[in-house]
């Protein structure tokens, strides 16, 4: 039995089932909403958040946890002897790398890793750490190796609405609401050298049209993409939509295609209707 623990902030979005079957520990960010403290993914949930914004335009706020509630986790991990890899969510998008790394750096035998992405563009790094750990290498080298997974990671995904966006100050609202009005659907990359997000491709037209598109277009930048395992994450589409996407995966040859809602605290930000794949490729591009 290894004795390496492997760990990943919430936002790495690999579902409840993953995270038992791959035995990957989760450290839950905080979402504050009408006044009280959440715990994401636990006793709060993204249908919650867009009810209470669609009610009365509240809007919760999320924010790094601090060292010592990272020391605390490690601390807990490490109660048996263990040594801990832990994924965070890329440094460009929050705090939390550098307050984890600040944890480690008083602790022994703990490295932390800059997913470099978001949501499961984590979680396929997380996962592909697991099968190191299963296969006998050690935390160290485990660490060492998943430093440039990032590099081979691709997260994006397509907005149905701007008005999230708007309300949390990260575009216009007359933006969001002419691309309302003309049925304008971002399509936003997340840089896997970096971690920082910008926007692609400006959808038009009905939610399936666009996400068919989407898929073809996203896939087709990319000569070796790894079909063994591909994530659709989104944050509330309907069953139809996520089977439609799927079954477009499927025509593409993929495997293992998992389907998994996002955290609050990345739906937060993108609202309901937000779709994305996310894939690994043979190479390190961007």
């Amino acid at each position: 039995m290894s004795n390496v623990c492997i760990s990943a902030d919430s936002t790495c979005d690999l579902s409840p089932q993953q995270m038992l079957e791959h035995n990957v520990h989760s450290f839950p960010f905080h979402i504050e909403f009408r006044g009280k403290d959440h715990l994401d993914n636990i006793d709060i949930t993204p249908q919650q958040l867009f009810d209470g914004f669609y009610e009365d335009k509240s809007l919760p706020q999320t924010g790094a946890c601090s060292p010592e509630a990272y020391r605390l986790h490690f601390e807990e991990l490490q109660k048996d002897g263990a040594s801990v890899v832990h994924f965070n969510l890329g440094s460009a998008l929050s705090a939390a790398y550098n307050n984890a790394c600040e944890a480690a750096s008083q602790m022994k035998n703990v490295h932390v890793v800059d997913g470099k992405s978001l949501s499961t563009g984590v979680g396929l790094q997380v996962l592909a750490a697991c099968r190191m750990r299963d296969a006998g290498m050690d935390a160290a080298e485990i660490a060492r190796a998943a430093e440039g997974l990032h590099n081979r990671a691709h997260a994006s995904f397509v907005l149905d609405t701007m008005e999230f966006l708007a309300a949390g100050g990260r575009c216009p609202s007359l933006v969001a609401y002419l691309g309302g009005k003309l049925s304008c659907r971002p399509g936003i990359l997340v840089d896997n050298q970096s971690g920082a997000m910008k926007v692609g491709h400006i959808y038009r037209g009905k939610q399936s049209k666009v996400l068919q598109r989407y898929v073809e277009d996203t896939l087709a930048r990319y000569p070796d993409v790894i079909k063994d395992e591909i994530f659709i994450t989104h944050s509330g589409v309907s069953d139809d939509t996520a089977q439609q996407v799927r079954t477009a995966l499927v025509q593409q040859g993929f495997r293992n295609i998992y389907t998994t809602i996002a955290s609050c605290t990345i739906s937060s930000h993108c609202g309901p209707g937000t779709l994305g794949i996310l894939f690994m490729t043979e190479s390190e591009c961007a």
